[in-house]
């Protein structure tokens, strides 16, 4: 029943006089009793208005030619809509008890005898007419309360959502802090080792011994804060999509090989029992990326498990795909920490001594690049202090021959290459011009760039080392302009600068140089770089 209606009585009797007279009466009560009065002269008609309409009682007539009132009744009720509509009897005789019970079996709710006495009509009319407005009334509260379930529902989703964003971005937040605070302690014990074996240096009584001690110390640190920072570096590159893989056939094998003898030439496999099964496994990768994410993995490996554990590392090939297996018996992962273990800022706790360091991105940096090579990364343990295992697929290609040897190109002292440092940082550009000369190098320095292009106009250099971030006019200024005299267009330039994203390397050879080197830069692939002829920097 629509709510702006009001209920209505369907009167149903084939005798004109008689319908006109039922429905004469209750229309005299109707705006009293706020209901509405309609009518049929048949069976078939009744039910065509109960498909129309909902009806508060129908007054319905026993004696009909054609459909009489029982089989109306039980038409009326089958239908599921229809089937709890009251239905009073009105018929001229007095019935008997079989009649009452068949009209009670089709529905009946009540008797009417004619001549109909109105105040009787009135009394039931009224009180189903009643019933209906209850019904509705009850409905519509009903309607209400679902409405207000809904929306009370709907509140409350969004704010256990809110709330769970809420402590997502309080982890997050904490995670942040407690990352910041160890990037922290991370970088002052490398920086306070530097800062105490320069100092050591300088002291008049120092032994020879003693500074060459100093020096391992400094040379130490310093890739320990080059490695620090190109983690962080390296993450932000892969978030944002950045990194450049400079793919090729790869044996994963070798890379692994390479990196644990690396690790056993450092003394970080000391007191462990390291356990390998390689097989050749081939993929299409960067091979530096590949010795990252291998690094990593058993940095984390190492980090982890308590001196005396053991370490299982394993690669074979699995369908179409090359796997990596890491399994160490360290402190484990909680099964809370377990989904979020390849998050950024995420670490667990950490039961042994952390004398080794570290940021904790580095498995968030190893599942960016396996990703960025099409592959897929996974952990799993069985919970703290039962070890953990991390799964490495990458696509297997096919293996190549292997190309014999070159011989190192480096010049063996005599007729060395001069080199033009345009450098303005005064400490950074004396330590790189000595150590070049110790190397053999004759060296010329400039500390701006109007001064290194007038340097380089000057001495005409084979090569120039320019820093990007140079006073008076950038790197890229003085490339363009050493470029464009005829003097200086032969002049390898080899971009020395700490700015590594992809973007940056572009820029870099739009300028005109040949080489693009990031600092801090590794001594032997710095001289490297300038024992190779021009031609072949490029593609270095």
């Amino acid at each position: 029943m629509a709510t702006t209606d009001k209920p209505k009585i369907l009167v149903v009797n084939d005798d004109a006089a008689s319908l006109l007279a039922l429905t004469s009466l209750l229309d005299q009560w109707a705006e009293e009793s706020n209901y509405t009065v309609l009518s049929a002269r048949s069976g078939q008609e009744a039910l065509r208005q109960v498909l129309l309409h909902d009806f508060a009682v129908i007054l319905l007539d026993v004696n009909m030619p054609g459909m009489d009132g029982f089989e109306t009744a039980e038409a009326i009720h089958q239908r599921p809509r229809s089937a709890d509509i009251p239905i009073i009897f009105v018929t001229a005789f007095l019935a008997d008890e079989i009649d009452r019970l068949k009209a009670y079996q089709r529905g009946a709710a009540d008797f009417l005898f004619t001549p109909v006495i109105p105040q009787i009509l009135h009394a039931k009319v009224s009180v189903f007419v009643t019933l209906a407005m209850k019904n509705e009334q009850l409905k519509r509260q009903a309607e209400k309360l679902s409405q207000r379930t809904t929306e009370l529902t709907a509140t409350n989703r969004r704010l256990v959502r809110e709330m769970e964003e809420r402590r997502d971005a309080e982890r997050k937040s904490h995670a942040k802090d407690e990352f910041l605070a160890m990037l922290g302690h991370e970088l002052r014990n490398p920086l306070s080792a530097i800062s105490s074996a320069s100092a050591l240096i300088g002291l008049p009584g120092a032994s020879g011994e003693t500074v060459g001690r100093a020096r391992q110390i400094i040379q130490r640190q310093s890739q320990h804060l080059s490695r620090i920072v190109d983690d962080l570096l390296d993450l932000s590159r892969a978030m944002s999509g950045k990194i450049l893989l400079a793919r090729q056939p790869t044996d994963l094998a070798h890379l692994v090989g390479g990196c644990l003898e690396t690790f056993r030439a450092t003394g970080r496999t000391a007191g462990y029992r390291i356990s390998v099964d390689l097989s050749p496994g081939w993929v299409d990768g960067d091979p530096t990326r590949l010795e990252q994410i291998i690094s990593n993995l058993l940095d984390n490996a190492l980090k982890y498990t308590p001196s005396g554990g053991s370490i299982d590392i394993g690669l074979a090939r699995a369908a179409s795909d090359v796997v990596l297996t890491v399994r160490d018996s360290g402190v484990g992962i909680p099964s809370e920490l377990l989904p979020h273990v390849f998050d950024v800022f995420v670490q667990g706790a950490i039961s042994i001594d952390r004398s080794q360091g570290g940021l904790g991105i580095g498995l968030s940096l190893v599942r960016r690049l396996v990703e960025l090579h099409g592959g897929s990364v996974s952990a799993d343990s069985a919970g703290a202090g039962n070890g953990s295992t991390f799964v490495i697929r990458l696509p297997h290609t096919e293996p190549v021959l292997q190309g014999m040897p070159q011989e190192d190109q480096r010049g063996g002292g005599e007729g060395k290459p001069s080199v033009l440092l345009i450098e303005d940082n005064e400490d950074g550009r004396e330590m790189m011009a000595t150590m070049l000369a110790a190397h053999g190098y004759p060296v010329y320095q400039a500390g701006d760039g109007l001064a290194g292009v007038a340097a380089a106009g000057a001495h005409l250099p084979d090569a120039a080392l320019v820093d990007i971030g140079l006073p008076g006019i950038d790197g890229y200024e003085v490339a363009r302009r050493l470029r464009a005299d005829p003097a200086t267009r032969g002049v390898k330039l080899i971009a020395l600068t700490g700015y590594g994203l992809a973007e940056d390397q572009r820029r870099v050879f739009e300028a005109g140089f040949d080489l693009h080197l990031v600092k801090p830069v590794n001594i032997e692939r710095l001289l490297d770089a300038l024992s190779l002829p021009r031609e072949q920097s490029a593609a270095a």
